[in-house]
């Protein structure tokens, strides 16, 4: 189910809500919860039904195996257990998420034919996955002893963040389901959540999937491109991508807040950073924080000179590319951050010294080129768009592109003030001109949700309305978000 259909927005969304707190006022403070989970259930399941089986298991197998971690006297026990569970949902990942690539590399590496299978892979299988392995490691530390089932199930299922983020810790959430002061109905908490849920579902709706529309045309015709139309096609994905994950993160947040529970940050106007390092402290910041303690804490971190340092940054964004998928795209740009970050740690004394401006361009513009390479289909796709900015340009705008901006919005203002429309006619390519400046002006300037205090009010009230009834207007298509491939 997505965040952004008439199913969840006008039917799912209110009886949970109604269900949940429903039994919170009769006292029925466990069934509340087993509704919430049963519901979190439903939406994964409404997906595909099999991925039910998947999740369930992975939740019983998890549970039982943090409780036989957390009961083991001896510290072998308690290390074999761990390693037993890492290496299962190591393995699950592997095998839902990477064995066909796997099997394509063996077959062009020796030349076989090892047949594929269609292996059809659960969404969000790497966040819930991730989630339950930091559980596991937190449980050998003896952090988890005397949660319940329910709540360990709820902290897994939790379907705000159950299938693109944030990676939340046990810690964050499970005393929050204890939380008694929590399950009494706030109207404030409620109207804060609908705040955000509505500038969310807005940016998803109004700004990602309008900016996604010229993303698609470009790289289904990556021959047709002019270098110009090859800068526009990365800007709008770079900016397609923002709105696309910020939507989810507030839409999540919103969602989570109506139900009086606190999701931790994961993306803070990230390309407002003015270095490569300070982009990854505002971008997926759950990702970045469970490969930072899981994967470069125990590996030595910084602790162990400058070339130990570098390998355990490039081993960290390996990690992170491969993470993002099954394809040599993913472990490329994985790979060149990974390189920026060292760079980075190597020469940021000198880095510094530059204007904040320029250290801002200079980290935007790497971002944009590497997200040619992380949308790209192929290296060969990568190449040839990357390649079509090192020779001669033709400055035009190809027609095909510019028309996927014709919007009704637009249309209907046209027709009603003359001036526009006319000036509309002679330059055809300024709806995209628009729709470009309009993003790059949110993404860059205004404070994010976050750092805005929120205050309900008459103001508050009105926008959120017009910006729900806006989206939900024009919901033409389901489009789902693009980190749920991930």
């Amino acid at each position: 189910m997505l965040f952004n259909s008439y199913i969840f927005i006008l039917f799912f969304l209110p009886v949970t809500l109604f269900l949940y707190f429903g039994l919170n006022r009769l006292g029925r403070e466990r069934e509340a919860k087993w509704a919430l989970v049963g519901m979190s259930l439903w939406f994964y399941g409404y997906f595909h039904v099999t991925y039910l089986l998947l999740i369930t298991g992975s939740i019983l197998f998890n549970y039982f195996c943090s409780k036989g971690i957390c009961r083991q006297k001896e510290k072998a026990g308690k290390k074999l257990l761990l390693a037993a569970g890492i290496i299962v949902n190591a393995g699950i990942i592997f095998y839902f998420k990477y064995f066909n690539f796997f099997l394509e590399n063996v077959n062009a590496l020796f030349h076989l034919d090892i047949a594929m299978g269609r292996i059809l892979m659960p969404l969000g299988i790497s966040f819930f996955t991730f989630q339950q392995i930091s559980y596991l490691a937190d449980s050998y530390r003896g952090e988890t002893e005397g949660y319940a089932f329910v709540d360990y199930a709820l902290f897994v299922t939790f379907f705000p963040q159950l299938v693109a983020g944030p990676i939340v810790l046990h810690g964050e959430m499970i005393p929050q389901f204890l939380d008694r002061e929590r399950k009494r109905l706030d109207q404030e908490r409620l109207a804060r959540g609908i705040h955000m849920f509505a500038i969310g579902l807005f940016k998803k709706v109004m700004i990602a999937d309008v900016l996604g529309s010229g993303v698609d045309w470009g790289y289904s015709n990556p021959g047709l491109l002019t270098a110009v139309d090859v800068v526009i096609v990365s800007l709008l994905y770079t900016l397609q991508l923002y709105f696309d994950f910020s939507g989810y993160c507030d839409m999540a947040c919103g969602i989570a807040n109506m139900f009086h529970f606190d999701l931790p940050l994961n993306f803070n106007s990230p390309y407002k950073a003015a270095s490569i390092s300070e982009f990854w402290q505002r971008w997926h910041m759950t990702l970045n924080r469970f490969l930072r303690t899981y994967i470069y804490f125990p590996l030595g971190g910084s602790r162990k000179g400058k070339i130990r340092t570098a390998v355990n940054i490039l081993v960290v964004f390996l990690v992170s590319g491969i993470w993002h998928g099954a394809a040599w795209t993913f472990i490329l740009w994985g790979v060149l951050h990974g390189i920026a970050n060292v760079l980075y740690r190597l020469f940021q004394t000198a880095w510094e010294k530059f204007p904040r401006f320029l250290r801002w361009l200079v980290t935007f513009i790497f971002l944009d080129l590497t997200w040619i390479v992380f949308r790209s289909e192929s290296l060969q796709q990568a190449g040839i768009l990357l390649g079509k900015l090192c020779r001669p340009w033709e400055w035009r705008i190809s027609e095909g592109l510019w028309k996927q901006f014709s919007l009704l919005e637009f249309t209907y203002v046209e027709e009603h003030v003359a001036p526009l429309g006319a000036m509309a006619g002679r330059f055809p390519a300024v709806h995209l001109a628009i729709v470009l400046a309009v993003a790059l002006f949110v993404a860059l300037v205004p404070h994010n949700c976050h750092e805005k205090k929120f205050v309900p009010g008459v103001g508050n009230a009105v926008g959120s309305v017009i910006l729900l009834v806006w989206s939900v207007v024009s919901l033409s298509g389901l489009t789902t978000f693009l980190y749920f491939n991930f």
